[in-house]
């Protein structure tokens, strides 16, 4: 089994570490970006001391993650020596497992896309099926081109849901009961040789926006070749007692609707892609906006952002159709200055790959705590 970490140079060895200052002190690197960041500047925001910042960052710099960025000038003593992160110190892969489509980018530790593949897949030709094809993709993304010979620390995996994330297991896949059960974490693990995390699609989507800053509580919508949602309350990717949070699809707008592959009748996702079947896009922009406003009206979320192929495929058209619906519901809500923006999700449609990355790098830089959030009483990740 050939194993794609890089043991001369491993890059991101996330156990060397050693805990949560250092991934403080990571995590500032990243965001000071190119300009960097003086150790003082690192004390002062981590609370460390200038000691202890300084034994951490001789230990990044001599595991490569970070280096000198110059000199900047001080208002009294020596200039101060300035530090960034070093972003090809590490990578991840993040692999989005489409009904119909697979997507796999490696991504460096600033999330920056250094090398992406795309490539058909069929998700009801079962689980082992599936891992194979996406063992397969993989290893050409590590091998060739601007993949080759860069160490990476993991391979992150967005799918359809339900799902077990902290197991790695899939549960009963609307339309594909045939992967009921399959550890698909240690599956593919055990064909790359690598640290496999797995999440719902629209978790790891929700997960990718909400480091990038997108508000601190919003709903992620995804209209593909299903839909779904990601929840970030309080600035954390919310999951559920039952890691089941998200099921946004399978609301129910109308008792007497069409038969959903869920069971169920009248489901906003069976609404949706009967409409946009008929080519009736507007409707599935109507139907969109009153689930989308449901939610608004139950969690009093800051925004709304869209995505998925169908979205991106009549962008306007769903941004002001969703809004609108959106609009309305905030107004009868009784505050007329109250507004809840609902726009277009970043990163277009490999923005489920990126997050899923994500999936790996987050820990990293001491945020695992935003993809993390239970229930009490449950174990979380």
């Amino acid at each position: 089994m050939k194993s794609y970490v890089n043991w001369a140079n491993p890059g991101v060895n996330l156990s060397a570490l050693r805990g949560h200052n250092a991934a403080l002190v990571l995590d500032l690197l990243r965001a000071a970006g190119e300009a960097g960041i003086s150790r003082l500047e690192l004390a002062e925001r981590t609370g460390l001391t200038p000691q202890a910042v300084s034994k951490i960052t001789a230990r990044l710099r001599a595991e490569g993650l970070a280096a000198e960025a110059g000199r900047r000038a001080s208002t009294g003593g020596k200039p101060r020596t300035v530090l960034r992160l070093v972003p090809a110190a590490g990578h991840a892969v993040g692999l989005h497992l489409d009904r119909d489509e697979l997507t796999a980018v490696l991504v460096d530790l600033t999330g920056t896309v250094v090398a992406e593949r795309r490539a058909p897949l069929a998700f009801g030709a079962g689980a082992w099926a599936v891992v194979e094809v996406a063992a397969g993709e993989v290893r050409e993304l590590l091998e060739g081109g601007e993949g080759r010979g860069r160490p990476v620390s993991g391979v992150g995996v967005a799918l359809p849901g339900p799902l077990d994330h902290a197991e790695g297991v899939l549960h009963r896949v609307t339309g594909f009961p045939e992967w009921d059960g399959f550890a698909l974490r240690d599956a593919l693990g055990a064909r790359l040789g690598l640290p496999v995390a797995v999440d719902k699609d629209t978790n790891a989507a929700a997960l990718g926006l909400a480091l990038a800053g997108a508000a601190d509580s919003f709903a992620y919508l995804h209209l593909g070749t299903g839909l779904g949602a990601g929840l970030v309350l309080g600035g954390a990717l919310y999951r559920g007692a039952r890691t089941g949070a998200g099921e946004f699809g399978h609301q129910v707008l109308r008792l007497d609707g069409p038969r959903c592959e869920c069971g169920d009748r009248g489901c906003v996702e069976a609404l949706c892609l009967a409409a946009v079947a008929r080519g009736e896009l507007d409707e599935a922009a109507r139907v969109l906006g009153t689930a989308a406003g449901n939610l608004v009206g139950l969690l009093d979320i800051d925004r709304v952002l869209l995505g998925g192929r169908t979205v991106f495929a009549a962008e306007d058209l769903f941004v002001r159709g969703v809004g609108a619906v959106v609009a309305e519901r905030v107004r009868r809500g009784g505050d007329t200055a109250a507004q809840v923006p609902v726009s277009l999700a970043p990163g277009g449609e490999r923005g489920v790959a990126e997050g899923a990355a994500q999936l790996v790098l987050a820990p990293l830089f001491g945020r695992a705590a935003i993809q993390a959030v239970v229930c009490p009483g449950r174990r979380s990740s």
